[in-house]
């Protein structure tokens, strides 16, 4: 069943996105060359607490870290570690805050000390694009849509197993939100005033197949290691359009 949020729950799920959205420019801004993961996994854990939230992550069953940080083929789901950052890594920070019984989501790919590459523009390409589609009496597949088409239409690859959600009092709920065209667009779920989605742009070079094997249980890799992004956002469906809640200034 896919939630319709009140006023009221719209306020805090407001507050705490804005928050999720400063702290994870600050993350950006900190995760340089010689960096650990674990460094930046423990200062996104303190910034969540001096915020008054809770790591949305730490409320996954059997996962204990604040953040999911990949690095260049690594997908989704990459766990801290004492990797430290190195020039021209493609590293990407995925996070969550738990703001008075709500949750925000929101991920951002980044060249570690160089300049951004045209790989990295067509991923907020297409998150932009799909947000301006998420507007009432469009469908979910309006926004798949617009993502396969600015994905596959600069070259690159859709991650076909992994998907956009919606979010609010649990980390994931329905509606799923994928970056391709699953059948008829019309078949695909009505998009109503209320809904509060994570749109995810999750893509890569080569195949975009992915690996589910790793040792530590959680991380997903491309297959072919070609290098991977993911750009995120939580967004509430207004009747006027979509009004982005974990925007980053940037």
């Amino acid at each position: 069943m896919i939630a319709i949020r009140t006023p009221e729950e719209l306020v805090l799920m407001r507050e705490g996105g804005k928050k999720l959205g400063v702290i994870l420019q600050d993350l950006l801004e900190f995760s340089k060359t010689g960096v650990t993961l674990l460094d930046i996994d423990a200062h996104a854990d303190k910034r969540i607490g001096e915020s008054g939230g809770t790591a949305s992550f730490k409320t996954v069953r059997g996962y204990k870290w604040a953040t999911c940080l990949c690095v260049n083929d690594v997908v989704v789901h990459g766990i801290p570690t004492n990797y430290k950052l190195k020039d021209g890594d493609i590293f990407t920070i995925d996070v969550g805050i738990l703001y008075k019984g709500f949750h925000t989501d929101t991920a951002w790919t980044k060249v570690i000390d160089e300049k951004e590459t045209d790989f990295l523009r067509v991923g907020q390409d297409a998150l932009r694009k799909a947000i301006g589609q998420a507007r009432p009496g469009n469908r979910v597949g309006n926004i798949s849509k617009a993502l396969e088409d600015t994905i596959v239409g600069a070259g690159y690859s859709i991650v076909k197993s992994l998907v956009g959600h919606g979010v609010g009092r649990e980390l994931h709920e329905d509606p799923q939100i994928p970056g391709f065209i699953r059948g008829k667009i019309e078949s695909t779920p009505l998009l109503e005033p209320g809904m509060t989605i994570a749109i995810e742009a999750i893509y890569a070079k080569g195949s975009g197949q992915i690996i589910y094997d790793h040792p530590d249980g959680w991380t997903l890799a491309t297959k072919d290691h070609g290098l991977s992004a993911v750009f995120e956002h939580t967004l509430v469906i207004r009747p006027s359009g979509p009004v982005v809640l974990t925007e980053v200034d940037r």
